[in-house]
């Protein structure tokens, strides 16, 4: 049996940087796929044909795909990566969804009156 002679400071930070480099992923992947999904949506509807019945259900993949946008910003930051331009290059962010990243989703009114 082993024993492992690294200083506990040592072993932590390894834990610590595992767990950043693990949650990078997770938010990397959840972008990826709200960025799908809109473009799967777009791809159906041509934007400039999206009927006006469609509009609500592609602004909430905006507002999604700029909620996981976000979410990967920040998490990224935390580990000291601060510039998002390759984010944005490299997966083919949007404007629009970079204008939505961060903005909190409008409470739904029917779930507040009952």
């Amino acid at each position: 049996m082993s024993r492992d002679l690294r200083p506990p400071v040592d072993i932590l930070h390894y834990e610590i940087v595992q767990e950043q480099a693990s949650a990078l992923g997770r938010m990397g992947r959840a972008l990826e796929q709200a960025l799908t999904q809109l473009r799967e949506f777009d791809a159906v509807h041509a934007a400039s044909e999206t009927p006006a019945a469609m509009q609500p259900a592609r602004r909430k993949l905006v507002m999604e795909a700029g909620q996981a946008l976000w979410m990967f910003v920040v998490q990224r930051e935390a580990t000291g990566l601060r510039d998002s331009r390759h984010i944005m290059r490299t997966y083919n962010v949007p404007a629009e969804v970079q204008l939505c990243m961060g903005l909190a989703p409008a409470p739904n009114t029917a779930k507040l009156k009952s």
